[in-house]
């Protein structure tokens, strides 16, 4: 399908409260639109209270129109995986049924392939101790949910914040994607001071880091796991001997949190999906918009104009057109 000219596609997930389903998956780059709604079953447009009687056999689920050259099938399954209880064939954390169980419907026999070889190196990952039971199968007609559905976490953050935590989905992903062993084979990758920036919130040395006066021409990807973060036509001399740019390639890459260590009140930088610390942002950079993202060395790195196209990330050559 098309869509604005660009080649679209679609994605659908369940993976119990669709509530749940659409944060991680919001405002990343190439994602143009979420919907919340019913699949799988054997009604016509059913409505919430008829799918919460396990009558209709529709399950929640969330179907995405996104742009696979921007973020490919394969990253929406990395998310997804993360989401769930693969192990669980009842239902998903607090919400037990049918249509709270977890299903990846494909539109395509890529998206199948894909699907597949995913589910069998999570099985083979041991991650998980059981079997994973979640099905993979063809994509049928989708309903849209009511309008009090659709952005829920925007809408009632305060309730849906509540229910994220209360329902044990938060604790889970934690206790099952940030392990002991993950900790030790990303020790193994990094070095010493890469690991202790990205991992556990340390600021390098003023000066005396990889790239504060970097002038190449070049983007700077997350450390740990690629994502594009920083364009050096946006890179400034702030004066702070650590890299300082004035905006992110993908704001939806980036995640801002609160930073009230230390006596001070900051806004710190992560990887939206790596979890890294990155640095902080401040309100003292260069007009017109007057950000200043000060970022640690440690937890880039950098890949030259010249060698984008080889190591994958040839579409962002453009930035170097502009001006």
């Amino acid at each position: 399908m098309e869509h604005s000219n660009r080649k679209t596609e679609l994605a659908t997930f369940a993976g119990g409260c669709f509530w749940c389903m659409v944060r991680p998956f919001d405002e990343l780059p190439g994602i143009l639109s979420l919907v919340s709604g019913y699949t799988g079953g054997h009604t016509d447009n059913p409505t919430y209270e008829e799918v919460g009687t396990e009558t209709t056999g529709h399950a929640e689920a969330v179907q995405i129109t996104f742009e696979p050259e921007v973020f490919p099938y394969e990253r929406l399954l990395e998310i997804y995986w993360q989401l769930i209880d693969p192990t669980d064939k009842d239902g998903q954390f607090m919400d037990r049924g049918a249509s709270y169980r977890t299903a990846i419907f494909v539109h395509n026999e890529q998206q199948r392939e894909q699907a597949e070889a995913s589910k069998r190196a999570l099985q083979a990952s041991g991650r998980f101790k059981g079997k994973i039971v979640t099905e993979i199968m063809s994509a049928g007609k989708f309903y849209p949910a009511e309008a009090v559905h659709q952005n829920y976490y925007k809408t009632h953050r305060f309730h849906y914040n509540l229910y994220q935590e209360g329902s044990g989905r938060t604790s889970f992903a934690e206790r099952y994607w940030n392990t002991k062993q993950d900790k030790q084979t990303l020790q193994k990758r990094l070095t010493r001071l890469q690991f202790e920036v990205t991992q556990n919130g340390v600021d390098e040395p003023a000066f005396d880091n990889e790239y504060w006066n970097n002038t190449r021409e070049g983007i700077y990807v997350d450390r740990v796991n690629s994502d594009p973060l920083f364009c050096s036509r946006d890179q400034f001399d702030a004066g702070t001997g650590l890299p300082a740019f004035t905006k992110p390639i993908h704001e939806g890459l980036i995640s801002k949190r609160a930073d009230l260590s230390n006596g001070k009140i900051r806004t710190a930088l992560r990887g939206r999906l790596s979890g890294s610390y990155l640095g902080h942002v401040f309100h003292n950079g260069p007009q017109p918009g007057d950000l200043h993202y000060q970022v640690n060395s440690a937890a880039l790195r950098f890949i030259t104009k010249e060698e984008l196209e080889q190591e994958g990330y040839g579409k962002y050559v453009t930035l170097f057109d502009e001006g």
